[in-house]
């Protein structure tokens, strides 16, 4: 399936390939300023969601604000799972070896594709996640390093959201590390940096 995207080849290609995931209304290109703090040296695979959302793109379909349309959930998480395999073979990195960076709707997309696919992502940075889904049995996600940064006074995605996701990826084996600040739903530029000091600790030492 085709998604709008766009890629930068890096200088090493020992490094994963960073999959950046926007927020709700944004584009394939907004978080690559962010991707290049975390790992300046990596690909990076920048994609749009295929959703339209009175004009703004997201990557699933919800029906109120915190409500997901989880039969949609399902099937774009399968549409992203499956470009990153196409997307490998045309750009010629290493399919098992990306990690995902996403914000906002952007994470909940790339945590659902951790919920969904064990061999999907070799790690993830979760800027404002919530909860994909509920009342689902998780793949075996033994060692997968995950970085979730939270906001306890983020008006769009309670404490409680970030906490249970991180409990229920901590029960499939995950690694997982929550970081929390004070700046609502905005992506700040402190945890951009923990993000980057993780990385460095977990997916490349």
């Amino acid at each position: 399936m085709t998604m709008k995207h766009v890629f930068h080849k890096g200088s090493n290609p020992e490094l994963p390939t960073l999959l950046v995931l926007h927020g709700t209304g944004g584009t394939e290109s907004d978080l690559i300023p962010l991707a290049e703090m975390v790992s300046p040296y990596s690909n990076i695979l920048g994609v749009r969601g295929n959703v339209n959302e009175h004009g703004m793109s997201r990557f699933f379909r919800r029906l109120a604000e915190g409500v997901f349309d989880v039969e949609d959930l399902i099937f774009r998480t399968k549409e992203l799972h499956e470009f990153l395999d196409e997307a490998a073979k045309t750009y010629e990195f290493d399919r098992s070896n990306v990690v995902a960076i996403g914000y906002s709707n952007g994470a909940n997309i790339a945590g659902s594709l951790l919920f969904h696919y064990a061999d999907s992502l070799k790690g993830a940075i979760l800027h404002h996640p919530m909860v994909p889904l509920r009342d689902k049995e998780l793949p075996d996600l033994s060692g997968v390093p995950v970085f979730i940064a939270a906001g306890k006074n983020d008006p769009m995605c309670a404490p409680q959201e970030s906490e249970d996701l991180q409990q229920l990826l901590e029960g499939a084996g995950a690694s997982v590390q929550l970081h929390w600040e004070n700046h609502g739903h905005q992506l700040s530029r402190t945890e951009v940096v923990a993000a980057a000091a993780w990385f460095k600790q977990n997916i490349i030492s």
